[in-house]
């Protein structure tokens, strides 16, 4: 039985409908998921299939929440609220024990802390809350010297940098994103999902690994007291079911900064096309330099937590070298652990969004974003 594809393209994108019907016939029947793209403001792709889905059906984005977030920290540098040269401590005196205090805001973008989490855990409660978060991570003594070296600040980085926005502001860094990003535009990418948008959330369903894809799994190195243990808070007495993350009302409702993030491809895609490119009459909220500058690699080589090669600029995803090759250089996002991919190209004014409901092997960008992500770029070249 064919499955149906919804949606439209534009003129010029025709092979990405192809492409995008082409996935969906070969994946399990119970396949959710919506693709979205920008080029230069203007939306070319708007795609969805499975059953039950929408265009505004909405999913977490895990990760990719983090792109969110980090447009708000790119904003108050951009405005001179914040300074990525100065240190965490002028605006967060509390953060200088155990070492820390010569660390820069620059640093910390990069994931260049050392404070991927706590050595005993974060209970339920706390992951949910940002404030809780940073008041752990400022006593917490850090994993490897402070500027040395990077690993992926998995589920903190948006509480650290949050916390930086709130002493600087008085403000939540959920509440400056709705106010200057999410509402102006809106987007249907939440930092704390209103209660009346509910219905419109799909939870989250875990990988289902097939005998090889499990094999490998079970390869990994693994340990209650690994960095990576650590960083996705697999140690602590309530260890974290990261596929099922989002399915906790808790986390949807507060929205925490580093992986609470609900979103449609929609939302994903409009975020950065708003970054980059004039959306409906509004100006780019990002200035080419700044768009530069937070797209610049930072931390590239090998990640202490991830075990592997991985490339970031200031929050972001270097999304090219990250990802998709074929991207220009400068590409900046970020994916999130279920599948999900969301960056913008400034080269080529494309801006992308992709979501599914169930979890992908191994986790982080589903590998179908491969051919659907190189099928809007040539088309976005092409027009």
């Amino acid at each position: 039985m064919t499955k149906e594809i919804h949606g439209t393209v534009a003129d010029g994108f025709e092979a990405v409908r192809e492409e995008f019907a082409a996935f969906v016939a070969g994946e399990q029947p119970d396949y959710e998921g919506q693709l979205c793209a920008y080029v230069h403001g203007r939306p070319v792709v708007d795609l969805w299939a499975g059953d039950g889905v929408a265009a505004d059906s909405l999913y977490g984005v895990f990760s990719s929440t983090k792109g969110a977030a980090h447009l708000v920290v790119a904003l108050l540098v951009q405005e001179g609220t914040l300074e990525l040269d100065r240190k965490v401590t002028y605006y967060w005196p509390e953060f200088a024990a155990e070492g820390k205090g010569a660390l820069t805001l620059r640093e910390l973008l990069a994931h260049r802390a050392g404070v991927v989490g706590t050595d005993t855990g974060f209970s339920r409660q706390e992951l949910a809350d940002d404030r809780q978060i940073a008041e752990r991570l400022a006593d917490q003594r850090p994993f490897w010297r402070p500027g040395t070296a990077f690993g992926y600040h998995a589920l903190v980085i948006g509480a650290l940098t949050g916390e930086v926005v709130r002493r600087a502001t008085g403000r939540t860094l959920q509440d400056v994103y709705e106010e200057r990003v999410r509402a102006p535009y809106g987007l249907d990418f939440f930092l704390g999902l209103p209660a009346v948008h509910e219905p419109r959330f799909h939870t989250a369903l875990p990988m289902e690994p097939n005998a090889k894809q499990q094999a490998l799994l079970d390869s990994l190195p693994s340990g209650p007291h690994t960095l990576a243990a650590i960083a996705f808070n697999r140690h602590a007495a309530e260890p974290t079911d990261l596929e099922l993350l989002p399915n906790d009302p808790l986390i949807r409702a507060k929205g925490p900064a580093s992986v609470g993030g609900v979103a449609s491809a929609r939302g994903l895609a409009g975020l950065y096309a708003a970054a980059i490119s004039e959306v409906d009459g509004k100006a780019p909220l990002l200035k080419e330099d700044t768009a530069a500058e937070f797209g610049q690699f930072h931390s590239a080589g090998y990640d202490l937590v991830a075990r592997a090669h991985k490339s970031y600029g200031l929050g972001f995803q270097a999304t090219a070298d990250s990802w998709h090759p074929f991207l220009g250089v400068g590409a900046f996002g970020h994916s999130g652990a279920a599948g999900s991919q969301a960056f913008a190209d400034p080269r080529s004014g494309l801006a992308y969004g992709y979501t599914r409901r169930r979890f992908v092997f191994p986790g982080g960008s589903a590998p179908e974003n491969n051919r659907l992500a190189a099928a809007v770029h040539r088309a976005a070249l092409a027009v």
